[in-house]
């Protein structure tokens, strides 16, 4: 299957993607590439809270339409009769799961596309009347958003993301980083998966040789769920830490890390973040497989955990992350060492909103 048969010329446009944070960030290059290929179309995009910092002020997005999923039973209709009245002849399904589907399918769009039958969960694919070639994971999920671009005629570069702060979410980084005197690493201290999670004994290990090889000071990084495997770390490390796990609202954690010289962390939402704003990040598997969501760009920076079982793509380890585990912290500091040596990618990481 090639390319889309027809001369599409899309006034208005619909992205379906509500998560997650890594997700969603995978997918604004190619919300740049509809806006480069498509200038007189109008783009949308559905989402859902945790992620619509990273779209409302996008500059190739023109709209957000939020499903507040907690709330569904009294959002869901509004949210519906949303997607309807936008009269989007173009929807692009990236979420491939059955409510995504659904959504792309109540657009009343006359083209949908979305993944091929193969690569989709839920019978997703039943709902769009145009599909992409299948890949059946062969290829990084960021590519694979790509794909899109291609299958529309659009030719999938440049990449750019174009993250951008406000001059308040400044102020808050600003705000944030007060205490933190010259150059800092930022590690992310958890995961939304126990299993991808490493422990505190390597952060803090990795936190102290940080500061001592390198003199850069620390900053934690992490949600609210984290605060408490974040004390654990502050406590083992004592002075040099600057923990703001649950303290920063996204866009801020965007700025954050948009300044560290490195970041490091297990395969998590802002691991992508750091990728987009062009931080090297040294990025720790052991449930889940780089080659598929790696972050872009830092593929030499990959540290693969070793177990029998993994990746095992489970939630919950039933054997105390073996694979998490077996990652040496000297392993890390010698992916440290190739980071910091790294030219940061051009022109500043990312924009202020005037």
């Amino acid at each position: 299957m090639g390319a889309m048969q027809t001369n599409l010329e899309p006034k208005k446009i619909l992205v379906v993607l509500h998560g997650s944070i890594g997700d969603v960030t995978r997918a604004l290059p190619l919300a740049n590439l509809l806006d480069r290929g498509f200038p007189k179309a109008t783009l949308a995009w559905a989402v859902e809270p945790p992620c619509l910092p990273l779209v409302e002020h996008h500059p190739a997005v023109d709209e957000v339409i939020l499903f507040d999923r907690p709330r569904w039973w009294s959002q869901l209709g509004p949210f519906l009769r949303r997607i309807r009245a936008g009269r989007f002849d173009l929807v692009l399904d990236l979420q491939r799961h059955l409510k995504s589907g659904i959504i792309s399918r109540w657009s009343g769009a006359p083209h949908r596309l979305g993944f091929h039958r193969l690569d989709c969960k839920e019978f997703n694919w039943v709902f769009n009347n145009h599909h992409i070639p299948a890949v059946e994971n062969g290829i990084s999920k960021f590519n694979h958003y790509l794909k899109f671009a291609e299958y529309l005629g659009l030719v999938p570069e440049p990449v750019e993301w174009k993250l951008s702060l406000t001059k308040e979410e400044q102020v808050g980084v600003d705000r944030r980083l007060a205490n933190v005197r010259g150059a800092f690493a930022t590690l992310f201290v958890g995961s939304r998966w126990e299993s991808k999670g490493w422990f505190p004994t390597q952060i803090s290990s990795c936190a102290t040789l940080i500061r001592k090889r390198y003199g850069l000071n620390v900053v934690l990084l992490g949600s609210e769920p984290d605060a408490t495997l974040a004390g654990e770390v502050e406590i083992a490390c004592g002075q040099g830490i600057t923990n703001l796990v649950g303290r920063t609202s996204l866009k801020e954690a965007v700025g954050i890390i948009a300044r560290a010289k490195i970041a490091v962390g297990p395969d998590t939402g802002l691991m992508h973040i750091a990728a987009a704003v062009g931080t090297p990040v040294v990025s720790l598997w052991g449930a889940t497989s780089p080659s598929r969501t790696g972050p872009y760009g830092f593929e030499e920076l990959v540290i693969q955990g070793k177990a029998d079982c993994s990746p095992c793509y489970r939630r919950h380890c039933p054997i105390g992350r073996v694979c998490m585990q077996s990652i040496e912290v000297e392993t890390i500091m010698a992916k440290i060492e190739i980071g910091l040596s790294r030219e940061r990618n051009g022109a500043p990481v990312y924009e202020t909103q005037r």
